[in-house]
């Protein structure tokens, strides 16, 4: 067997591979972009074998079947992938419609409003920790029941984004302890384990995958994953994670107090801690380790709203001179965007507001305004709903200790000072920051039992800090606040128009 570790991520819009060697250096990497399919407003979905498997054998073929490695070269896989999602498969392990995506797909809204009816609000938190919400998945399930009867009566089983994958891989079917606490109101959160409490009115159990922990070995590489990937038969493959958590691993955001702030298509949060801290706010969940906990949230739509507005209001450049301009002549614009304030809902919201039928809005256009005014206007709303997650968590008597910014927003450091700004708070950067791949292959490393959790402290070095300008923070205070008014105040609207 060799001495590698491969680990790969399947995200929104890309996914990222890479070989790593045993001390953290990454050795060769691919990348493979892809598209979400909106077929509606607040609906969110993906081809599971088209985009999240097609992804893994496009980038296992980039990086294992050229000079200079191979399937032999590597001792461990794993894989993450966005998530929760819900993927039903027939009795032949075949999909049977596109994956319903995470907390962005916020179609199963009447089935969260009919399970809280139906089992009480209150009851589900109690025994989930959790409020439903469109991250849920429980309530997706049952709105393919309700929707999709015919296609229903073929399903065998219900799976996730990164199990399908290892199910590709190995022919296992298991779910990380994290990503299934998200399967509510379907576990019991207290001991980590399906519970039949709720399911009657939703799954039979035996339909959904084993649960283990991140680190654990899932399976091992069959004949079919071997032969559409490269990988080397009897490789073993590890339980792996949700992106956002295996991000955390790979930015070193593992010890009590560690808050990750992911920047991507979506933003995410997740706050390690020694016990749970449940509120209706937030997601407590567990963490990768046994023994271990998170407090997690998630903003619906982040980069992926830089990306609308490069496609529809750039069109006049390519894809990278957008980019470069729109933030060059962002950094021109000074602070307060002259006077807009964008809430940044753009597929509802998730945390803390929790609101599947929230919308963008943008408010302060003059005719004075200009491109740059509006993008700019963007990254602050991005940056107020941080601080917003920042402080609920805050709120509810969370210690955090260290705040690690990571994500394709980190190599913006503009941004990452807007956002520092804005929050009042210092955010440390890892020197290497290319994302949940790499922490998916130190869980390869930890599951085939080549690295120890200390190893860590070897893989990830400190690039630098970003500060928070007390100055700049004074003048972003007030109209955070007005940020907070301008939900409260347009809610009911953008409810009735959506």
């Amino acid at each position: 067997m060799g001495q590698l570790f491969l680990g790969i991520d399947v995200g929104t819009y890309s996914s990222k591979g890479v070989i790593v060697d045993a001390v953290g250096k990454v050795l060769l990497s691919s990348v493979v972009n892809h598209k979400m399919d909106i077929p509606r407003p607040g609906w969110a979905q993906q081809d599971a074998d088209k985009v999240w498997w097609g992804d893994v054998v496009q980038i296992c073929h980039q990086l294992l079947n050229k000079d200079p490695f191979s399937g032999d070269d590597i001792a461990a896989v794993a894989v993450s992938a966005i998530g929760p999602c819900m993927l039903p498969l027939d009795k032949n392990g075949l999909p049977l419609r596109p994956g319903i995506l995470y907390g962005v797909d916020g179609r199963a809204n009447q089935e969260i409003e009919w399970l809280n009816n139906k089992l009480g609000e209150e009851t589900i938190f109690q025994f989930s920790k959790m409020s439903l919400s469109s991250q849920a998945v429980g309530p997706k399930i049952l709105w393919m029941k309700k929707n999709e009867p015919d296609l229903w009566k073929k399903v065998d089983h219900i799976t996730t984004a990164s199990s399908y994958l290892i199910y590709r891989l190995t022919g296992e079917k298991v779910i990380d302890y994290h990503t299934a606490c998200h399967f509510m109101p379907l576990i019991d959160a207290d001991i980590f384990s399906w519970s039949d409490k709720f399911a009657s009115e939703i799954v039979s159990l035996d339909m959904l995958p084993r649960l283990a922990w991140s680190d654990q070995i899932a399976g091992y590489i069959n004949r079919k994953g071997a032969e559409q990937t490269g990988l080397k038969i009897g490789t073993p493959v590890a339980v792996g994670a949700v992106d956002a958590l295996s991000e955390a691993i790979s930015v070193g955001a593992v010890q009590p107090g560690d808050l990750m702030v992911m920047y991507g298509s979506t933003a995410f949060f997740i706050l390690i801690l020694n016990e749970p801290i449940p509120d209706k706010r937030l997601w407590s969940l567990a963490g990768a380790f046994r023994g271990q906990y998170c407090l997690a949230g998630g903003m619906a739509t982040t980069g992926s709203i830089t990306r609308w507005f490069r496609d529809e209001f750039a069109k006049d450049l390519s894809e990278d001179e957008a980019y470069q301009l729109l933030f060059s002549q962002m950094e021109l614009i000074e602070p307060g965007a002259g006077g807009i304030i964008l809430l940044p809902y753009f597929s509802g919201e998730r945390t803390p507001i929790n609101d599947p039928l929230a919308r963008g809005v943008i408010a302060g256009l003059t005719l004075a305004h200009k491109r740059e005014h509006v993008f700019r206007a963007i990254l602050e709303g991005i940056a107020y709903g941080i601080r917003h997650n920042i402080e609920t968590i805050r709120s509810m008597g969370a210690d955090v200790k260290r705040i690690v910014g990571v994500g394709g927003g980190t190599k913006s450091r503009a941004w990452m000072q807007i956002v520092s700004d804005v929050a009042g708070v210092p955010q440390y950067l890892p020197l290497v920051t290319i994302g949940a791949c790499l922490g998916d292959a130190f869980l390869a490393g930890l599951a085939s039992g080549a690295l120890k959790r200390d190893d860590l402290k070897e893989w990830v070095k400190k690039a630098g800090e970003t500060q928070p300008n007390p100055t700049i923070f004074k003048i972003y205070d007030p109209l955070y606040k007005n940020y907070i008014k301008l939900y409260e105040q347009t809610k009911e609207i953008v409810h009735d128009l959506s």
